[in-house]
């Protein structure tokens, strides 16, 4: 896997301009996931997309997210409502493997377009209160979670449709953040098996989930100590600009300013 001294790569890695700003985008992604339970890959993919490429972007955030997250879906593991997390899982499962050949196989421009518009749609659909207000059948679970794992699989989105499905409920948000990372959780261990045998993973980006993943981690932990006291609209609210902000920044046009 590793061609070039470990070494060699860390130098080259931390000496690239790109770097700071990678580091603060990793650092922002890591508060907001730790504070709002999602919107760690809403904030990072398109910003490192646009800095580096969605072939980076997408193993680096699987690593760094699924790592950090699994203490934090352990604790949580107890408040989610485990009888709407398990179908969703399993429509999940029939869509990772999807997304991760548009990972494969797509234009990398096209892939940055595609995931400025989910971030940007995502965002202003959850902000307009746009929710699934039906009854949680086994159909419409295999469906978000078919919908979730192919954007996950490809972009490593896969939030929204769980936030428009559950948030519609009568769950609480402690209940709805639990919902999701104990599904992310459940989803990153099939995208990584996926990404590991397609050739996703390589020395650069074993080193950049490791140089990101520290301030992340750090951010994450400080995120979730900033959640327990807030209300359930603050929590979201924060969370829509900041995702907003990041969906509109990437936008492909804006290359010429960069």
């Amino acid at each position: 896997m590793f061609s070039l001294p470990l070494w060699s790569v860390f130098a080259d890695a931390a000496a690239d301009p790109r770097f700071p700003w990678a580091l603060g985008i990793a650092t922002v992604a890591g508060l907001v996931r730790g504070f709002s339970g999602f919107g760690s890959a809403l904030i990072y993919m398109p910003l490192i997309s646009a800095i580096y490429a969605p072939a980076v972007a997408a193993p680096t955030i699987l690593l760094i997210d699924t790592l950090c997250g699994l203490p934090f879906a352990i604790h949580a593991w107890p408040q989610a409502n485990r009888r709407e997390v398990l179908p969703v899982s399993i429509g999940g499962a029939v869509g990772v493997p999807v997304g991760v050949l548009a990972l494969l196989y797509v234009d990398p421009l096209s892939l940055r377009w595609f995931i400025a518009v989910l971030v940007l749609v995502a965002v202003a659909a959850l902000a307009a209160g746009w929710r699934y207000h039906g009854k949680p059948t086994l159909p419409a679970s295999l469906g978000v979670g078919a919908t979730s794992g192919f954007g996950a699989g490809a972009v490593q989105i896969g939030a929204p449709p769980l936030l428009v499905f559950w948030l519609g409920g009568n769950n609480s948000a402690t209940t709805v953040r639990a919902n999701i990372m104990v599904y992310f959780i459940l989803q990153g261990t099939l995208s990584f098996a996926l990404y590991l045998t397609s050739g996703l993973f390589d020395a650069q980006i074993v080193v950049l989930s490791l140089l990101f993943g520290a301030p992340f981690a750090l951010a994450m932990f400080a995120g979730a100590y900033w959640f327990h006291g807030s209300s359930d609209a603050v929590y979201r609210r924060v969370a829509y600009v900041i995702i907003g902000f990041a969906g509109l920044a990437s936008l492909p046009i804006f290359d010429g300013l960069r």
